[in-house]
């Protein structure tokens, strides 16, 4: 189990924390592990990236912009390519970033309670890799709706989109996901590791293209107004003032 551990910020993730994730999933993926499942420790999930780590943007070069789009980048790729199946436990809300890793596994259980949203838009930002991956799953006139209103929904709506597998009672999801472990652990592991493969090969050109543009869309908009803006509004708990656009 990989577990996101930084509960007193509902798990929001630090540049660093994106790079042990992938870590953690190479590890995972060399290992002799059946399943790989995704939990997040206290009230959330995960609430995205921590807003707080990009309090020194304004003092980064283009490059190092780069940078941080491709860590993002790699992070979801090596989800998305990981030839272990993959489990991700919603207990609490999981947005922006955090809706995309929860959804991008092979299993999403959520409970009830659950939230998730694109909300990047919210503070100026584009939703720039996930976006690549969610028109891949629930198609582009349903993306269209979450990545441009930013807004909040359900884990039933999320059901109904494709972006859950199941919503289950909080007090039953450890044992429907270890019940869904057992399940994936009956089956060949080199038929799945092969299904996976066969699936993300299918896909392999279109995304290619597509992270290559969300690449440069991500490092483009954290040179805005509009981001530069939005993040200090976040911090500064105030209403941002767009820019003219």
């Amino acid at each position: 189990m990989i577990t996101l551990n930084r509960p007193e910020r509902r798990n929001a993730m630090t540049p660093e924390m994106q790079q042990e994730l992938i870590v953690a999933m190479e590890e995972a993926a060399a290992s002799d592990c059946s399943v790989v499942v995704f939990a997040g420790a206290g009230e959330a999930f995960c609430a995205g990236l921590d807003l707080s780590s990009l309090q020194g943007m304004n003092d980064k070069s283009a490059a190092e912009f780069t940078a941080d789009a491709e860590r993002i980048a790699k992070l979801f790729r090596t989800l998305y390519e990981l030839p272990k199946p993959t489990i991700a436990a919603v207990h609490g809300a999981a947005v922006a970033g955090g809706t995309g890793l929860a959804t991008m596994c092979d299993f999403t259980l959520a409970v009830p309670g659950a939230k998730f949203g694109y909300t990047e838009v919210k503070i100026g930002f584009v939703p720039a890799v996930v976006s690549a991956f969610l028109v891949l799953q629930i198609g582009e006139k349903a993306a269209r709706d979450l990545l441009l209103t930013g807004r909040l929904f359900t884990s039933e709506e999320a059901q109904r989109l494709g972006l859950v597998n199941e919503v289950v009672p909080a007090e039953q999801l450890a044992a429907r996901t270890l019940e869904l472990v057992a399940l994936l652990k009956a089956n060949s592991p080199e038929a799945l590791a092969a299904t996976k493969r066969l699936l993300r090969t299918q896909n392999k050109v279109w995304l290619d293209t597509a992270i290559a543009e969300a690449l440069a869309a991500n490092a483009k908009a954290r040179e805005t107004h509009d981001f530069r803006e939005g993040v200090a509004a976040f911090l500064e708990k105030r209403k941002p003032v767009w820019g003219k656009g």
